[in-house]
């Protein structure tokens, strides 16, 4: 027996249903997008990028 939660309607609910120990959990796309986009997550991103590009000029080898 697998327990599915259906209908999700806000990222919280995704959260609790792992919390409850759902197997399956099915969600719009709307959803699934609020719960990867994050200002944070882009700030981060920049960050990286940025040290990675400096990286690569202070040293030509890195990353082949």
């Amino acid at each position: 027996t697998e327990v599915l939660v259906a209908s999700v309607r806000h990222p919280l609910h995704i959260i609790e249903a792992g919390k409850i120990g759902a197997d399956i959990v099915t969600l719009p796309p709307d959803i699934l997008a609020r719960m990867i986009i994050h200002p944070l997550t882009d700030k981060g991103l920049a960050a990286f990028l940025e040290d990675w590009e400096k990286l690569k000029k202070e040293n030509p080898n890195v990353g082949i």
